[in-house]
């Protein structure tokens, strides 16, 4: 099956980004995103831990370890960015200050719903929303980025979640290691497809109904 990885999804999400605004990245996949984005952006990248204009990740070996994100990643600081406390951070995220906010996710339900939020590990590890669910509400858009199955093969594109949600209604777009697909008053809306992948395919690995776009896109690995 084709498929996308975790850095070719970045950059395809890094291209479809505004020419400008400020843009969270969420823990995990998501801040690889910060290493794709094109030269002529004016997008400023934000983390949740109170970073405004993130860089990419520094080379092997020149590593900060005071310089991190919410992920605890080292990253660099891009011209201009600035640093600031937790209570002004998350008044931006609250504030609908963020132009888009790009997470992951376990599970997007046909209407938007959003579950991305560990409920613990076997470990003891416990649970925990994070500022997830601050963005959820607070940020202008939600975009998803994730694979488009489980490990299991099983959808994380479902009618209703089974997993509790962080937010209810709130994903409008889904970037996924093999299609784009919107979310619609009318539906799931495929976008895009990667090349080599039939929408067919990916309807049938696919828990709710798709609709395909009046011209559906291809993009390449």
């Amino acid at each position: 099956m084709n498929a996308l990885s975790r850095s070719d999804l970045a950059r395809l999400v890094a291209n479809h980004l505004p020419k400008s605004g400020f843009v969270n990245l969420g823990i995990g996949a998501p801040t690889q995103i910060g290493d794709f984005l094109p030269a002529d952006t004016e997008v400023m990248l934000h983390s949740e831990n109170g970073i405004l204009n993130v860089g990419p990740k520094p080379p092997e070996g020149q590593e900060d370890w005071d310089l991190v994100n919410a992920g605890k990643m080292p990253v660099t600081l891009a011209s201009g960015g600035s640093y600031f406390d937790s209570s002004m951070s998350f008044a931006m995220m609250r504030g609908g200050h963020i132009d888009v906010a790009i997470l992951g996710a376990f599970e997007v339900s046909e209407s938007g719903d959003l579950a991305n939020w560990s409920t613990g590990e076997g470990n003891g590890q416990p649970p925990g929303i994070g500022g997830a669910i601050d963005l959820a509400v607070g940020a202008r858009q939600i975009w998803v980025m994730m694979d488009h199955t489980t490990k299991e093969g099983q959808p994380r594109i479902v009618k209703s979640c089974s997993l509790p949600l962080t937010a209810v209604g709130v994903v409008k777009r889904i970037f996924t290691n093999m299609a784009i697909i919107d979310v619609t008053p009318q539906g799931l809306v495929l976008e895009a497809l990667l090349q080599g992948v039939s929408a067919e395919e990916v309807q049938r690995l696919t828990g709710a109904p798709l609709v395909p776009a009046a011209i559906v896109r291809t993009f390449a690995a």
